[in-house]
């Protein structure tokens, strides 16, 4: 099976289900399915020793984020960035989301 990361995004298809979103989240483990402002998305948060490694990957996952025209919530605090993925037009996680978190994983590693 392809890696989630390698993936090409797609258009047009619907949001995901609850249970696909957990299915396809067991190749994410350390992200989460959330609901925030009753919109489904998924989350995760990330460490660092210091600010400025928080935000220079901050600036990477934008920088990616730019590429692809799909863009995360990104919360930046000392030592620590909390990077939410969710289709905005959709109202919930399509598929192009995990594949963002996917590639955001590598970015981190």
């Amino acid at each position: 099976m392809t890696d989630l990361a390698d993936r090409t995004l797609v258009q047009g298809q619907p949001v995901l289900n609850e249970a696909e979103i957990h299915r396809q989240l067991a190749a994410l483990p350390d992200w989460s399915l959330v609901t925030q402002a009753e919109v489904p998305r998924i989350k995760r948060a990330y460490s660092f020793p210091d600010f400025a490694k928080a935000l220079t990957f901050v600036n990477q996952v934008g920088a990616l984020a730019e590429q692809q025209n799909h863009h995360p919530a990104l919360l930046l605090e000392w030592g620590k960035v909390t990077v939410s993925w969710w289709s905005h037009d959709a109202g919930g996680v399509h598929l192009n989301d995990l594949i963002m978190a996917a590639r955001t994983e590598r970015l981190y590693q």
